[in-house]
């Protein structure tokens, strides 16, 4: 007998008993479907991790003022002020440093004609946008000349953007930020919300010099060129360690900081955070797909539980067949051919409910999901081996039967 004839003895089969091979396949859809669905779900949240760690910018390490004490009670992070514009220049001759950029940052009410909006203005340098990788879809970003004379020019955000000017070009026109008129001179690319879930977007930047001396001031406690943060770009991933060791090493230096004393500044890597998040993100997809994975397995077990039942019921066919010349591997062979079947027909099934729930949590939840190719073939392939692993015992069980006893049994 040869193996087409076999398949179609195989399948037809499973049209006999329609509604028993769909109960049957109901577990591998389920599985199948669970394992797409959760996999879309993980890989979706870890690509988007992903994208609001790069939206930061690449190789950057962030320094912020520490906490201070006052008798025995700490003050709380960044208290401390002890940045200042010249550990950004220090920091710049670092070999393992490509960019560093100082910042002062504080909410300020904007005004344009009869609108306002409140949002974070940051002081910063021209460094500052290639290190972010910040480009501009509208006007220029500021130079170094218009630091050095504290100009009154402004960059804004999308954010800004939308809620001042409605259908109009921002660029040329003047602002107020704090009573004080700026010319709005560029606009920022969007970036989105970052990993803590603030908006980028909503932000002003303008000349660092400008902050301190006509918008945001200094602190009384502060010295009169002191930062709030200090971002550095490394000159590239490889080097991003040895760049945040001569950082530290420069900065306990310039703040004669002896051996076993604490730091007066914070050193944060967004590698680290970065590397941190994937890996939580991979531990979550792997618990996910070992959840579903469970739903495979048990429809692979009920494959084999009804192939079992199957075997018993047709033990006279069996035996017939036999009788009539087929040998023990055509019997094999079909009885694998339908938990094949079973497997790999729920398998396509439970991809299409698999790649409709991955859009519905999609849809619900406002979540990303990402869809991988390769996922779509492990799952069918994985289902094709659910049914030869869980059908070969019942297949082989009746390749196994006596003709004789086959053929008297009742």
């Amino acid at each position: 007998m040869n193996l087409l004839a076999t398949i179609a003895v195989a399948l037809r089969a499973l049209r006999v008993n329609a509604l028993r091979s769909g109960l049957t396949m109901l577990g591998i859809i389920i599985g199948v479907a669970a394992v797409i669905a959760m996999v879309a779900v993980g890989a979706g949240a870890q690509e988007r991790v992903n994208a609001q760690i790069e939206s930061l910018g690449a190789n950057l390490l962030i320094i912020f003022n520490a906490s201070s004490r006052q008798g025995g009670a700490r003050q709380g992070a960044g208290s401390r002020l002890s940045l200042t514009l010249d550990d950004a220049l220090a920091i710049q001759e670092i070999d393992s440093v490509a960019l560093a950029s100082p910042t002062v940052a504080g909410r300020t009410q904007l005004i344009f004609g009869n609108l306002n909006w409140s949002a974070t203005t940051q002081g910063t340098t021209p460094e500052y946008f290639p290190l972010r990788e910040w480009q501009v879809v509208d006007g220029r970003i500021f130079g170094p000349e218009e630091v050095r004379r504290a100009a009154k020019v402004a960059v804004l955000g999308q954010t800004v953007v939308e809620n001042l000017f409605v259908d109009q070009d921002p660029v040329g026109e003047t602002i107020r930020i704090k009573k004080v008129p700026f010319e709005v001179i560029g606009v920022l690319d969007k970036k989105g919300q970052n990993s803590f879930g603030q908006d980028q977007d909503d932000v002003v930047l303008i000349p660092i010099s400008t902050a301190r001396k006509r918008v945001l001031g200094t602190s009384a406690r502060a010295r009169p060129d002191s930062v709030s943060i200090i971002m550095v770009k490394a000159v590239s991933a490889a080097r991003l360690k040895e760049a945040e060791d001569a950082v530290n090493d420069v900065l306990r230096t310039r703040h004669r900081i002896g051996p076993g004393e604490e730091d007066d500044f914070r050193l944060r890597n967004l590698a680290e955070i970065t590397d941190a998040r994937a890996e939580s993100q991979r531990i979550l997809t792997l618990l996910l797909s070992a959840v579903a994975s469970i739903a495979l397995l048990v429809g692979g077990i009920g494959i084999m539980n009804i192939m079992l039942v199957s075997v018993t019921e047709r033990t006279r066919e069996i035996g017939l067949r036999m009788a009539v010349g087929a040998r023990r591997k055509d019997i094999l062979v079909q009885f694998l051919v339908e938990a094949v079947t079973l497997s790999l027909i729920g398998g396509f099934i439970g991809v299409i409910a698999g790649l409709g729930g991955a859009a519905l949590i999609g849809n619900l939840a406002d979540w990303p999901v990402l869809i991988e190719p390769l996922a779509l073939v492990i799952a069918v392939a994985f289902s094709a081996a659910v049914g030869v692993f869980f059908g070969y015992y019942p297949a082989r069980k009746a390749a196994r039967l006596d003709p004789i006893d086959a053929l008297r049994y009742e």
